[in-house]
């Protein structure tokens, strides 16, 4: 009998060791199962985002220019929206018209950040918010190493115009949207890995 008891608890011992305590972390294949299912929606939304980018300036230079060359507005709801095609220089909403050069270096890096960042993607608002962004930066940025008047000072195609409000772009809209996204986000405490900010504290507490 003392055996058996014996026996017995030395086998209930050895199943709670083997059972995964809270603090054990994901596998390797865990891992990248997470980020094979939420990098694709990063590479889906930046790249529609980035063709509706595109397609709009596209159309803003067939249907809002003149053969004369002039560019009337088309009024969309009276005088609070309209379409007004402009050329800017510089970056979102017209800011820094005088460092084209510099906004398109700077644009580049935040395109290979953005990228990099990308690779540790496991949260789907993170995907939606970078896709967003990376839409954003490199919609402007291709206006500026392809459009007039040549690689690295090409202009901005601009059609959106709000009163007393720069023209603006949906290039623009992208990375104001995902701003507010990353903002989100932060308040939330949720890292671009799905981790929070309360759970790493609390494991280093655990740890100290």
């Amino acid at each position: 009998m003392q055996a058996a008891r014996g026996t017995s608890l030395s086998s209930g011992s050895g199943d709670h060791e083997s059972r995964p305590g809270p603090d054990d972390a994901p596998s390797g294949g865990a891992v990248r199962r997470s980020r094979r299912r939420v990098w694709p929606v990063f590479a889906v939304v930046a790249l529609a985002a980035y063709l509706v980018d595109l397609t709009t300036k596209q159309l803003a230079l067939t249907h809002l220019q003149e053969a004369d060359g002039s560019r009337p507005r088309v009024d969309l709801v009276g005088d609070l929206l309209g379409l007004q095609l402009a050329f800017n220089p510089g970056a979102a909403f017209s800011l820094g018209e005088d460092f084209t050069v510099v906004i398109s270096c700077v644009a580049i890096v935040a395109t290979v950040a953005v990228l990099a960042v990308s690779v540790r993607l496991r949260s789907p608002l993170w995907a939606v918010a970078l896709g967003i962004l990376l839409a954003g930066i490199t919609g402007n940025l291709t206006d500026r190493l392809f459009r007039d008047p040549g690689p690295f000072h090409g202009h901005v195609v601009d059609m959106v115009e709000l009163p007393n409000f720069p023209i603006f772009n949906v290039a623009d809209m992208c990375i104001n949207i995902a701003a507010v996204l990353i903002v989100v986000q932060a308040f939330r405490g949720v890292r671009v890995d799905g981790s929070r900010v309360e759970e790493q504290e609390q494991a280093a507490e655990r740890d100290a």
